[in-house]
């Protein structure tokens, strides 16, 4: 079973899910709490319950993935993961809306100092990764996923965005990440 974890103000039905399902046979892709305590609450939940043997996370959904493979040594694809969603995410204190949706929320100092308690050390994941970032990712400067994440399989593209909109590119090598030993 793959879970995919959408990131900031997105939602679990989105592009990438489309695609995911078109290629993949078991894919999770629920709508992710505001709140992170609750969103973690509710993930390490679905994996447990759901024998999730792969993660993909896209932005705070790649910081929540690096997370859950960290605890639970599951095989993790992250797609222009945020790497300090403490500090990238703070500008955007106030109200919100979703991107699927166009409901609004609230996004608070409590949400981002809540971040800090999930950021997991430099190499300390044991299990797998494939990192796939995008040079040209208007949000996230690429490079400071590239640093942290050096030590496992980063693959950095020329141009890009933060939506990572041709992932479809990519299928072929996460079949091929996920069959690997």
């Amino acid at each position: 079973m793959i879970l995919y974890i959408h990131g900031f103000a997105s939602c679990g039905n989105s592009n990438k899910t489309k695609l995911l399902r078109e290629n993949f046979p078991k894919v999770l892709c629920p709508d992710i709490p505001v709140d992170p305590d609750e969103a973690l609450s509710f993930l390490q939940k679905l994996v447990v319950a759901n024998n999730v043997d792969l993660i993909i996370g896209s932005s705070l959904g790649g910081f929540y993935g690096a997370y859950l493979a960290e605890k639970f040594q599951i095989k993790t694809v992250l797609l222009n993961p945020s790497t300090q969603p403490f500090l990238t995410l703070a500008p955007y204190v106030g109200t919100n809306t979703f991107f699927c949706s166009g409901e609004s929320f609230e996004w608070t100092k409590e949400h981002v100092t809540k971040l800090w308690s999930y950021a997991v050390a430099k190499n300390s994941i044991k299990a797998p990764i494939l990192v796939l970032l995008q040079k040209e990712d208007e949000v996230l400067d690429y490079t400071k996923a590239e640093a942290v994440y050096e030590n496992y399989e980063v693959v950095v593209q020329e141009g890009g965005n933060h939506r990572f909109e041709n992932l479809n590119e990519y299928i072929s090598k996460i079949k091929d990440f996920i069959n690997e030993v």
